[in-house]
């Protein structure tokens, strides 16, 4: 697994888009759920919130305390040990933001097949990186990573322990929307696709055709928005001041 996780470490950007579009050519989105078009729209309604759970996970740790999960040269890298903020209740709290996000987008395709697949397939695939990251991280930090092991939980967090972990922290709103932007808006436009996917499979789409076109415009508009906030980044305004 440790190998796995190293090589999806390094291919995770070309690899995971794949397999979601693999799972989705599997079947086409439901347009009902056991049989009842108003439980297709809770499952939407339910994806949707679990979506925001997890970009407000990944909003909360990025605010307190952001780590850079890219590594050097795509492979697992670590300079210091992070142990502040919300990693002081989870050790992987961004890989739970994301599992949370790809599971939402599994619920909102709704097949069975697609969603039981999907989330289990994400599963294994992230079980494997955070080995493959614990294996480097207690070769580099030896003691002191064990015992932060021992004390924080590598999946579920503490949350009854966010204010004893934050304490003294101030949360950077700034950071947030200058480090995940990307993930935010890629999320928003999953979520909108995967509706107008939905609405073409049926059998006469453009009945939908108004809703379609507002999909798409809802789509286009965060784009627009995305890239907006990556020139005002290359422009520096996302630049975190120094302490003097």
């Amino acid at each position: 697994m440790i190998r796995i996780g190293n090589f999806l470490f390094r291919y995770r950007n070309q690899a995971f888009p794949i397999i979601i579009l693999l799972l989705f050519l599997v079947a086409p989105p439901p347009s009902e759920t056991l049989g009842s078009t108003t439980l297709a729209r809770v499952e939407d309604v339910v994806a949707v919130l679990v979506a925001l759970s997890g970009l407000a996970l990944r909003a909360t740790v990025i605010g307190y305390a952001y780590i850079q999960r890219g590594g050097l040269n795509k492979k697992v890298y670590a300079k210091n040990l992070v142990t502040e903020g919300v990693f002081g209740i989870c050790r992987n709290p961004l890989y739970v933001g994301n599992l949370l996000i790809y599971a939402a987008v599994f619920l909102m395709h709704g097949d069975p097949q697609v969603v039981t697949t999907g989330i289990a397939s994400f599963l294994f695939m992230y079980q494997c990186i955070i080995y493959a990251e614990e294996d480097y991280l207690e070769g580099k930090f030896g003691e002191g990573y064990r015992v932060y092991c021992a004390d924080v939980p590598r999946w579920i967090p503490r949350f009854r322990k966010f204010a004893e972990a934050t304490e003294g922290m101030a949360f950077n709103l700034k950071r947030v929307i200058g480090k995940d932007y990307s993930t935010i808006s890629a999320t928003l436009i999953a979520l909108l696709s995967v509706e107008i996917y939905e609405h073409l499979a049926v059998p006469e789409p453009t009945a939908y055709r108004s809703y379609l076109l507002l999909l798409a415009a809802l789509i286009a508009l965060i784009g627009l928005m995305a890239g907006v906030i990556r020139i005002l980044k290359k422009r520096g305004n996302f630049r975190e001041s120094k302490a003097v």
